[in-house]
This record gives C-alpha cells, structure tokens and sequence, in this order.
C-alpha cells in the first residue's frame, strides 16, 4: 500500500505535467476561448500574469496623410462605420505583421519633432492599396502613426503586404505581398522620406511571385519565405484544400544588396511510402493527394523525412524577370504543404532549427483529418542554415480546438506561441474565437498533451457589426471577426546580432518587448506587459 506521503508526491507530479508548458513559464494559462455570440463583442482575456495595452489603433491620424490613406486602419473611401445605408463603410487597411526596432535620428513630417528611438513597422494586408506604416512608440497621438511607404521607386502604387522582417544586412524591410502569381517581395528603407513616398522597391524578379506570407532572415544573409495559397477543393473530399503552398529559401549572390539576385530554392520533402521519390503535388488530383499516405505520413508523430532544397531559379542564368515561383516549385518536383503562413527560426540552434505551420482547412468539417485538415506544426534540422539536406518532422497535429495557426514568435528559448487565424466559418462551427497558444518545443506532442491558452481573443463592437453586415449585406468590404496576427517578441535589436533566433529571448524583461495585432473592427496593435502583483516582478522562471 502506498503511503499518505507517496501519493501526495505523485499527485503533485500530475498536477504539474497537467498545468503544461505556460506555467513553466510562469503564465497560469487561459481555460476557455471566448465564444461567438451574434450581436455581442467580448473582451480579450489573457493569462492572469499578463495586461496589454494599445500602441496603435485603426482610428490614429497618420501624420503625414495622402489623398487616398489618412487614417492608420482606413482608406479614404468611405466613413469609420456604416451610419445609415447610404453611407459606405470605408476599406479597413488591415495593419498586419509587426516588426519592432530600435533606431537612432529617425524622422517625420514634424522636424521639429523627437521621435524617440523606439519604432513598431508594419505593413497593411487589405484595402484599396497598399502601404507601409511606422508607430513611434515614443510619440504623442499626433505624431504616432508616420507613413513610410505607399508606391514603389516607379512611382506605382503598391499591393497590399501581409508579411514583414527587418533585413539587417542590406538595412531594408522586406514585406511580402500574398496574391500568388501577382506576389511577391519588395523592400522599404525604415527611414522617413522627407520629398516622397515612393521608396519601395520591387525585388520579384529575383525571389518570385506567389501567394508569399512570412518572411525570415537567417545567419548566412539567406531569405526564407512561406506561402499561403490555397489549393482545389476535392470533388469527394470537398470540404478539404490539396497542399499547393511551398517553402522557399532565397540565397542571394551577394547578402547586402538583394538587387544582385540569387537563386531562389524550394523545400523538396521524401516520401517514405514510396522511397526515393519526392512528395508532391499533382494536377487535377485533389481527391487523390488530400487522401494520399505522403499525406498522413507528414501528420503523424514520430516519422522523420529526408530533405533537399531544390533551385528553382538562379538569376545568373534565367535572368531578373518576375517569375511564378509557385509554378516553378510544380515544375521542380518541391513538396506542397496546406497553406504553411509563417515560420521562426528556434534561438540557441545557430539557425539550425526551423518552425513553420500549415493552417490547414479551418472548416470543422474537413474529410482530411489525419491528413493535415486542421493544421499542423512542422520542424526542419539541418546541419547549417545553408545546408542542402536537413531532416522534417511534425511537432504538432491540430485539431478542430487548436487549429488555423498563423503568425509565430518564440517567447524564450523554448516556449513557442502560435497564434489562430481560424476565420467566422470555424469560429461558428466551434463556438470559439481564436487564441494564443504557447507551445514547449521540448515537449513530444505525441502524448496527447496540449499547448497552454495564453490568450483568448475577444471581438470589438466594430468588428462584431462587420460580422453582421458580412454575412446579410451582399458585397460587403469588410471582414467579419477579429483575428491575431503580429506576435512579435524581440528587443529592438537592428544589428545582424538581433536577428530573430540569434539571441535567447527573454519576454517581458530585459529589454524584450512584445507585440500583437488584433487585426480587423477597429485593427488595434497592443503591447503585452508584465501584470503587476503582489508588488513582485514577474519572472518566467528560465535563465540561459
């Protein structure tokens, strides 16, 4: 018989396994998502540990507006809300991914203005154009918001951007635009332009054009980006998507300058139900490939896949002219995922570990559930970030619960957050909006575990009326619910050195800001802060 004192200890052991990866971080985690209620908004809620405030709301005046953008999260096309039927609703702008850096002798519209030296980017996904926005986080209301961008060198106005990463070997930003063969990537300076706008530059025909979404510089000055394009629904499986998004690494010939081209490589991934032969995506076999082994093999725990980066365009030999890249990974046999949107390098692993997601069919229907319906976690080793094989593996399977993941940030060295962009459709069908889940990259998945809620996101009164209208006014121009995108953890750092996955993050102390974007209704941008209580500093427990 055990005793009093033995059981006692194996219940605490239990407790603490069950309390999972967000308590080891000091974060007691959220229980419950908040649920979708017609006609009602909800606040969102965060780990007890946890507050946030906004840094950015879609209603800031930029300071230096044009005829067609003067708010931060509107085009002027139309009024902040829908008054009366015959007023239109304006395009919201959508600020999406963040990038937060720290800059001496910046700039603005006001040159008698300081603007301190501490600065949130962020380029916008939807509305009429496109367009790139600087949040002076040092600044008063007037001067918070500063348009850094709105058309290219040429003068043409911009598409709108989803991604964004800070390229500190050639001092630009670097923003993806996610509209397939009409994508791609273009870089921006950070600085303010005093004569123009017109300061970003069209890198596609070196590094492609497709439906690009996250974007990541690695050690060597290389470029990885992730695509999200969706693929033909099946005709049996037909609330189910064929994988038809890439993985792509851009190695340019000269890291300083992306202008000097490259060659542009995608991800080719093994299969192991048919040895020797790459997994990949076949034309007018939907069905066929939702269904197919390659498929369920990728999204089950403990298989390990060989792989290889493929080139599929060297501009020293086809030239500097805008290409499909997407066709191109087609053509060179590369592995299709489902809608892989972004993806972090792991700190401490000299770039040698590599997290990206599949956001799957966020419908809670999909026929594809052992086959990646609803999404998954996805790890890449190789044995340098230039490597030309390394190994894949599934982190993590989601489920209807924990599904839809999308924007990415690594909170310490080992604590992981992805957080949902699951849509009305899931959202409905769940009863639950989206949340932030903090993941423990040295956790195996595969035992049933969980990833810890540390953020359940609520729904604005602007967002809760756009919903409505979406769904009973034909052709309506907004979107319905909130979604989170933008988390971003770092500490400002603009050198080679502060590369995400260079140093070992520290959240919420030393220096290490974080950053999200509750995107859509009234498109707010918060800081995440340390709670106070009991007096006490809020420590995550972990030290390098």
């Amino acid at each position: 018989m055990k005793s009093k004192q033995s059981i006692t200890l194996a219940l605490s052991i239990a407790a603490i396994f069950s309390a999972g990866c967000s308590q080891a971080a000091g974060l007691t985690p959220v229980l419950n998502a908040n649920a979708k209620v017609v006609g009602m908004s909800a606040p969102n809620v965060l780990s007890p540990e946890l507050i946030e405030t906004v840094v950015a709301r879609g209603n800031m005046a930029l300071e230096n507006p044009t005829a067609n953008y003067t708010f931060y999260g509107y085009d002027n096309n139309g009024t902040m809300l829908p008054t009366n039927p015959a007023l239109k609703e304006a395009n919201k702008t959508e600020p999406d991914k963040n990038v937060y850096l720290i800059l001496d002798r910046q700039n603005g519209s006001d040159s008698n203005y300081n603007y301190g030296e501490h600065f949130l980017f962020q380029g916008h996904e939807q509305g009429t154009g496109g367009y790139v926005t600087r949040v002076n986080l040092d600044a008063d209301v007037a001067h918070r918001v500063t348009l850094i961008a709105d058309k290219d060198v040429n003068g043409n106005n911009l598409p709108t951007f989803d991604g964004i990463t800070w390229n500190p070997f050639a001092q630009r930003l670097l923003l993806t635009a996610e509209f397939g063969s009409a994508g791609g990537v273009w870089q921006a300076p950070a600085e303010f332009n005093t004569s123009t706008t017109a300061v970003a530059e069209d890198i596609s025909g070196a590094m492609g054009r497709g439906g690009y979404e996250g974007i990541q510089n690695d050690k060597d000055g290389n470029v990885w980006i992730v695509e999200d394009a969706g693929g033909s629904k099946g005709v049996i499986n037909n609330k189910a998507r064929q994988a038809n998004s890439f993985v792509y690494r851009f190695v340019p010939n000269d890291k300083y300058d992306m202008t000097k081209g490259g060659k542009l490589q995608a991800l080719q991934v093994m299969s192991l139900a048919n040895p020797g032969q790459a997994i990949e995506f076949h034309a007018g076999q939907a069905d066929a490939d939702i269904q197919s082994q390659d498929a369920k093999d990728l999204h089950t725990y403990g298989k390990t896949f060989d792989t290889n980066w493929i080139t599929i365009h060297n501009t020293d030999v086809d030239g500097n002219v805008a290409f499909n890249a997407n066709a191109m990974a087609k053509a060179h046999h590369a592995t299709p995922f489902k809608r892989p949107e972004n993806g972090q390098f792991r700190p401490g692993t000299q770039f040698r570990e590599f997290y990206f997601d599949e956001t799957g069919d966020t419908d809670m229907q999909t026929q594809a559930v052992d086959t990646g319906g609803f999404g998954s976690v996805l790890k890449l080793v190789q044995s340098s970030p230039s490597a030309n094989k390394g190994k894949l593996s599934m982190f993590y399977k989601g489920d209807a619960a924990h599904s839809g993941f999308d924007n990415v940030a690594f909170w310490s060295a080992d604590k992981l957050v992805f957080v949902e962009d699951a849509g009305d459709t899931l959202h409905a069908q769940r009863n639950a909006f989206d949340s932030g889940f903090m993941f423990d990259v040295k956790h195996n998945y595969a035992d049933g575990a969980q990833p810890d809620r540390i953020l359940a996101l609520g729904r604005d009164p602007s967002a809760t009326l756009d919903s409505y209208l979406g769904s009973a006014v034909s052709g309506f121009n907004n979107d319905g619910d909130n979604e989170i995108t933008g988390i971003h953890v770092s500490d400002g750092d603009a050198s080679v050195h502060g590369l995400l996955g260079a140093k070992r993050p520290h959240a919420l102390r030393d220096g290490w800001r974080v950053f999200y974007t509750q995107q859509h209704g009234d498109n707010q941008t918060f800081e995440i802060l340390p709670a106070a209580r009991n007096g006490r500093e809020w420590d995550d427990g972990e030290r390098d």
